[in-house]
């Protein structure tokens, strides 16, 4: 399977929403320079992303088809357990879980391995000069390349149970571009911390399971109390699935309000990231 026109089409945005972020504009003497630079970055990441992709799926008999029966096999499983336990009145609940399953699993792998990228890169920084922002970055767009995939598996169900797509299904890259700029930020923030601070790549799991029970993933909102129904309007992994269901299951275009708010939490997070990593990153070396 050729993926890689794939990875640069995923790669693209992210390069042009993170581009500034690359190289430092204080280290580059014309704009030459800074286009020079993107494209190195550009084919580092494609690189990275390439190695990545190979080693997830070396030696495995069905390879790529797991990003695809993975998520099927954990609705099946998931939606026969709390179905059954709730009894919840949910219209095609398998569907309404793989949708927030498949992204909620986005953001969790793609901050987890974000996390330890500077630390797993320690070898190569130590010998090379290389932009250090790339590390993290790249586990977020590899993470982008497997929710592509997992997309088959939401199209599987869509088609069994008869939900028709509609023209919001354009709204799929609106949404990613929020998601990516969420997930780019947690990863250089959690990079960052991680260096200096190996437990939270402990805590880190822990908050992501808490994180996972406490989003409306399972269960429908309906089903919390008064109190932390209105909390949920400040978790962004609630929002960002919330605009998935919205556009893949209710047929429903998210009001402008909420292209604000999803924008909003997003860039926020970005730039919380981007300073916290840029601050930091040349105490790197001295840690890994």
């Amino acid at each position: 399977m050729d993926y890689r026109w794939g990875v640069s089409v995923l790669l693209a945005p992210c390069c042009i929403i993170c581009g500034y972020g690359f190289y430092p504009r204080s280290l580059m003497s014309n704009d030459q320079d800074m286009v020079t630079g993107m494209k190195h970055s550009l084919f580092v990441l494609k690189s990275l992303v390439s190695k990545d992709f190979k080693l997830k799926y070396r030696r495995s008999i069905l390879g790529v088809l797991w990003s695809v029966l993975n998520p099927l096999l954990m609705m099946i499983v998931l939606s026969a357990v709390f179905s059954f336990m709730f009894r919840f009145q949910i219209e095609n609940y398998p569907l309404y879980l793989i949708l927030g399953q498949v992204l909620f699993s986005l953001m969790t792998d793609a901050t987890t391995s974000a996390m330890t990228s500077i630390i797993d890169a320690s070898p190569l920084l130590k010998k090379v000069r290389v932009e250090k922002m790339v590390f993290p970055l790249e586990k977020v767009v590899f993470g982008l390349v497997n929710f592509a995939i997992s997309l088959i598996a939401v199209l599987a169900v869509m088609v069994f149970f008869q939900v028709i797509p509609t023209w919001r299904v354009l709204l799929i890259p609106v949404m990613l571009i929020f998601v990516s700029l969420f997930c780019v930020g947690l990863g250089l923030l959690l990079s960052s911390l991680a260096v200096f601070f190996r437990d939270v790549i402990h805590l880190w799991g822990v908050v992501t399971t808490a994180w996972m029970y406490a989003t409306p993933i399972f269960y429908p909102l309906e089903l919390l109390p008064d109190t932390l129904q209105n909390l949920m309007a400040w978790n962004p992994m609630y929002q960002y699935i919330t605009y998935f269901r919205d556009i893949m299951m209710n047929g429903v275009t998210p009001s402008l309000e909420t292209h604000l708010i999803c924008f909003g939490m997003a860039a926020i997070t970005f730039l919380v990231g981007l300073v916290a990593f840029r601050k930091t990153e040349h105490k790197f070396i001295l840690y890994v």
